[in-house]
C-alpha cells in the first residue's frame, strides 16, 4: 500500500539535542528518527508528556535546526539548505498550535494576525485584496467575517484556534504540524474543531503531522500512529492494526491507560507501568524501555532494537508482539 503513496516528507536518523548549561551534558529530545509521511495522509505522533513529539514536529519544518540528521521535503534536503534558500518551501509547511491563547498576538485584529503571512509573501496586491482574502479565509474556519476588526482576547478559545487554523492555511500549505490543536479546548468544542480540520484536509488537500496524547482523538484523526518513547520510535503502524494489536508493550501499556466508559470495566485487568523512569540526559542502554518493561530479558538490557518492518508497520523491540502469547 505504502509503495503506491507519495512521501511528502521524511526524515533520516533526525536527531535533535539541547544545552543544559552543564558541560558534556545534553537532553537528548529526538534521537535518531527516521520516518516518512504520505501525501494526503494524516500521521499522529503519540507518547508520554516529554517523549519528544512537539520537539520532533518542530524539527521536520525547520522551526528547531536539528542536530544531525536530513530531512527531506519533496525529494529536496532542506536540513543543509540556508534560512535565504529556505524561504520559498517555508509557506508549504505551517503549524497550528496547541494554546490558541498564547498564538495570537493579543495587540493585533483578526484581520492583521490572518493576514501577515500574505503580507511576508507579498500574495495579495492591495489591501482591499488582502482583506478579501482574509475573510474568505475566516468564513472557512467557521469565524463569522463582521469579526474581522476584534482582538483575540474577545474570543472564546475555540474560535482562537480556528483564527489559529486560517492563519495555517493562509498560504495553502501541503504540510500542516498539527501540534495538540484541542489539548487546551473544553471538551464540548474539540469535535467541532476535529471536524473542521478533517473538512480543510480535503478541501485543501492537507497532509497533517498529528500530535497528541489523546488516544481517543488520535483514533478519530489518524490514518496511522508513531508512538515515541525517549525520542525514538517505538512503532509505527496503521492505526486500526495498531489499536487492535500492538506490537511493542509501549504501545499496548498506552493503549491500556484509554478510560472506560463502563465504570464496571475501569479498574479491572487494567496493566499500570512501574519500573524506574529514563532520564532524557542520560539514556539508559539497550532498549530505552527496558526500565519499564514486564518483559525486559537481559538482550533488551544490553542491545538497542532496531526499528523493523513487520508487514505495513514497524516496531523496534527484540520480542514484538510476543507479549500477547
Amino acid at each position: 500500500m505504502n509503495e503506491e503513496k507519495q512521501i511528502l516528507i521524511e526524515s533520516r536518523n533526525l536527531t535533535k539535542e539541547f544545552d543544559t548549561g552543564k558541560k558534556g551534558v545534553k537532553v537528548h529530545a529526538v534521537n535518531d528518527v527516521t520516518l516518512q509521511i504520505y501525501k494526503g495522509e494524516t500521521l499522529a505522533l503519540v507518547g508520554e508528556s516529554g517523549c519528544g513529539k512537539s520537539t520532533l514536529g518542530r524539527t521536520l519544518i525547520r522551526m528547531l535546526p536539528a542536530t544531525a540528521g536530513q530531512v527531506y521535503f519533496q525529494g529536496q534536503e532542506i536540513t543543509a539548505l540556508t534560512d535565504k534558500e529556505f524561504r520559498p518551501l517555508r509557506p508549504k509547511m505551517q503549524m497550528v498550535f496547541q494554546d490558541p491563547y498564547a498564538s495570537l498576538d493579543p495587540r493585533m485584529t483578526v484581520r492583521d494576525i490572518v493576514a501577515e503571512p500574505l503580507n511576508t509573501y507579498k500574495v495579495c496586491k492591495t489591501r482591499q485584496e488582502t482583506t478579501q482574502r482574509v475573510s474568505e479565509l475566516l468564513e472557512a474556519v467557521g469565524v463569522p467575517v463582521e469579526f474581522l476588526g476584534r482582538y483575540p482576547h474577545q474570543f472564546s478559545g475555540g474560535q482562537r484556534q480556528r483564527i489559529g487554523i486560517a492563519r495555517a492555511i493562509a498560504l495553502r500549505p501541503e504540510l500542516i504540524v498539527c501540534d495538540e490543536p484541542v489539548s487546551a479546548l473544553d471538551v464540548s468544542v474539540q469535535s467541532q474543531v476535529l471536524n473542521l480540520l478533517k473538512d480543510l484536509q480535503k478541501e485543501y488537500a492537507l497532509t497533517y503531522l498529528f500530535i497528541g496524547h489523546d488516544l481517543s482523538v488520535i483514533d478519530f484523526m489518524a490514518d496511522r500512529v508513531c508512538v515515541l518513547f525517549l525520542g525514538q520510535v517505538c512503532e509505527l503502524a496503521p492505526r486500526k492494526e495498531l489499536f487492535e494489536k500492538p506490537l511493542h508493550p509501549y504501545t499496548s501499556f498506552l493503549l491500556d491507560a484509554i478510560p472506560h466508559a463502563d465504570p464496571h470495566l475501569r479498574n479491572s485487568s487494567r496493566k499500570l507501568l512501574t519500573g524506574e523512569i529514563p532520564s532524557p540526559l542520560a539514556l539508559p542502554s539497550g532498549c530505552s524501555f527496558h526500565t519499564r518493561c514486564p518483559y525486559a530479558t537481559e538482550e533488551c538490557r544490553t542491545t538497542k532494537p532496531e526499528l523493523k518492518a513487520y508487514g505495513d508497520r514497524q516496531c523496534a523491540c527484540h520480542h514484538a508482539g510476543d507479549f500477547h502469547s
